[in-house]
């Protein structure tokens, strides 16, 4: 018998595992030029199930991935974010993409608070960190409200590796002493 999968709840998302019903909000979130600016570029349908496919059998395989998005108040898929580390990433990673019609509402923050907190409690990281291109100055943003500070310059895995990344983060004892 599987073990339960996590589904972690903020006061407006719920966080669970994507599905089935998730790849067409997922496909059109990875065909828009604007999002995927800062997230790889956009992919066609045929790249977007294999990249659905990765998350979820990420859980598989690591016992923790991205978590789709889901807005309580309306049922629909918003994003996906939470832990990912694919081999070969710069460390262990609490990323967001949220679709462009819910930027500025606060969902990557409320989300990935509730993600670190997963992954310090229950995955027992000692440090979380994430990677933002230079120019996505919200995501900066994201990871400063965070409570995460610029660490270094590092270099995403192929076929990501034709520029260098900011890797944002802190360690547990610093979002600890933050969170009270």
């Amino acid at each position: 018998m599987a073990a339960p999968e996590p589904k972690l709840e903020t006061d407006r998302l719920i966080l669970r595992p994507p599905t089935a019903e998730d790849f067409e909000p997922w496909a059109a979130f990875a065909a828009d030029e604007e999002t995927m600016r800062h997230l790889g570029g956009v992919q066609p349908r045929s790249v977007a199930w294999r990249g659905i496919c990765s998350v979820t059998g990420a859980w598989s395989i690591r016992g923790h991935s991205m978590f789709s998005a889901i807005e309580k108040a309306t049922g629909r898929w918003v994003g996906r974010l939470g832990p990912w580390q694919p081999e070969g990433w710069p460390g262990r990673e609490v990323g967001w993409g949220i679709v462009r019609d819910c930027w500025g509402k606060g969902y990557a923050s409320e989300g990935a608070t509730a993600a670190i907190d997963y992954v310090f409690d229950v995955l027992g990281w000692d440090e979380v960190i994430h990677c933002i291109e230079p120019p996505n100055v919200n995501s900066q943003n994201v990871a400063k409200r965070l409570g995460s500070a610029w660490l270094r310059e590092d270099w995403l895995p192929a076929p990501y590796d034709d520029h260098p990344v900011g890797i944002w983060g802190q360690s547990r004892a610093q979002w600890k002493a933050r969170r009270g």
